[in-house]
């Protein structure tokens, strides 16, 4: 479980949001760097395209490919953000997540608590994301190995 959550705040996604007027932030060529604060520490740092289209997964809510995750409580409003819901695992384990932070058109910084129940232990951490946009445009996509010219 640990290991996937320096990513729960990076993989950003699913629902809309819930007070939005204008664009959040602008697309483009982003770099964010994940930290999971306690009970242990983690980081990576990830470089990612963002499209006009991704926008709205991008603020959506911390998700990530280990986890389903719902935002009821999901506020972007004057420059800040505010989120409480729920992610649950593909085996059923619940995570409780409750965010704040600040968004510009051109950064995004989210730190979240995080409690769940392992093993019968209750265990509550801390983890962020904090997004910069480094480009107008994306670098084209690196050729797989198995693409032949």
């Amino acid at each position: 479980m640990m290991r996937a959550l320096p990513l729960l705040l990076i993989a950003l996604g699913a629902a809309a949001p819930a007070a939005v007027a204008a664009p959040l932030i602008q697309p483009g060529y982003w770099e964010s760097t994940n930290k999971l604060l306690s009970p242990i520490r983690q980081s990576s740092t990830e470089k990612r395209c963002i499209t006009p289209a991704d926008v709205e997964k991008f603020m959506g809510g911390p998700s990530n490919r280990h986890y389903a995750c719902s935002y009821p409580t999901k506020v972007f409003s004057g420059g800040k953000i505010t989120l409480k819901g729920s992610c649950v695992s593909k085996k059923g384990h619940k995570v409780a997540v409750q965010g704040s932070g600040s968004y510009t058109p051109t950064s995004f910084d989210l730190t979240a608590e995080i409690a769940t129940e392992f093993l019968g232990l209750d265990i509550a951490g801390k983890a962020s994301t904090e997004a910069r946009r480094i480009g107008d445009t994306c670098p084209p996509p690196e050729p797989k190995p198995d693409d032949k010219k």
